[in-house]
């Protein structure tokens, strides 16, 4: 897609095959998304969208069946967006009878064209429904075997190319104070030299380079930056592919102002070093000493 020209994903599918998941990593990547639009709207939306300031470039639309009435229409808003010259991509999910069943067995939800039969007819009946916006697909893609995690990852690289990488949360903190609540991973620095202990640093932080070098510039911060360093380069890349969105890593000291403040710093810059997103929080750095 070229800058300025908007780019169009509608999601089909059979009801239980997994619309909601789809959506939700379209939306992870920034997709403007909306439900079940009716398709005499769609074009007029798209206008809109192009008219918005700034102009919404990506957006994503789930086609649903429980609208029989505007369904028939989708298909040929389809090929004119295309032949218009819109980037247009059609994801349409398919899936077993069998797997679909006992998905609606689990969540004891009503099949959308199955009120008055069997689960299993108003499957077969979707399946004609939707049988010319299939044949229009892009990507078809078989959740069957597919977890929510698997199916993300799988909508992600077909949209973007690849799967959108995790972005890391550091957050300092002084174990005096309580641990963070959404930390994931948390690593105690408080064996490292402290500089609270020396009158000159005392009052400085872990942002303060002499603290840093008191703290890390020995053989035992050394071995802690490489060990912390490979376990990130081994982690990063699996939550990567697990279509994970956010990991929250805290580190912690005694009174979060000095240790694990610059363990957090050095910690950005070599996550930063390999062009990966990283926010960074000092929770207790600005508390009384």
């Amino acid at each position: 897609m070229t800058a300025g020209t908007p780019q169009v994903v509608f999601v089909g599918g059979l009801s239980g095959s997994g619309k909601t998941t789809a959506m939700a990593a379209l939306e992870d990547l920034s997709f403007y998304c909306v439900d079940n639009l009716p398709a005499q709207l769609i074009e007029q939306f798209l206008h809109l969208c192009e008219q918005s300031t700034p102009p919404i470039e990506k957006i994503a639309l789930a086609v649903e069946t429980r609208a029989l009435q505007f369904l028939a229409e989708v298909p040929a808003v389809v090929e004119r967006l295309r032949s218009g010259g819109v980037d247009v991509q059609v994801v349409f999910l398919e899936c077993t009878n069998a797997v679909l069943e006992e998905r609606y067995r689990e969540t004891r939800r009503v099949h959308p064209q199955a009120a008055d039969g069997t689960v299993g007819d108003g499957i077969e009946r979707e399946r004609a429904l939707l049988a010319q916006l299939a044949g229009l697909a892009d990507h078809l893609v078989d959740t069957s075997s597919l977890n929510v995690h698997e199916l993300k990852a799988d909508v992600i690289r077909r949209i973007a190319g690849a799967a959108r990488e995790t972005l890391v949360n550091l957050v300092s903190f002084g174990f005096r104070y309580s641990t963070p609540q959404t930390a994931e991973l948390l690593f105690d620095v408080r064996f490292l030299p402290n500089p609270y202990f020396e009158d000159g640093l005392r009052q400085l932080t872990g942002r303060d380079q002499r603290v840093a070098d008191h703290a890390l510039d020995n053989e035992r911060g050394r071995e802690l930056m490489g060990h912390l360093s490979r376990l990130l380069e081994f982690l990063l890349p699996l939550y990567d592919q697990e279509g994970k969105a956010y990991l929250t890593i805290g580190v912690g000291c005694t009174g979060g102002r000095h240790r694990s403040v610059a363990v957090v710093e050095a910690l950005a810059d070599v996550i930063r070093a390999g062009a990966r997103e990283v926010n960074v929080q000092h929770r207790d750095v600005e508390r009384s000493q």
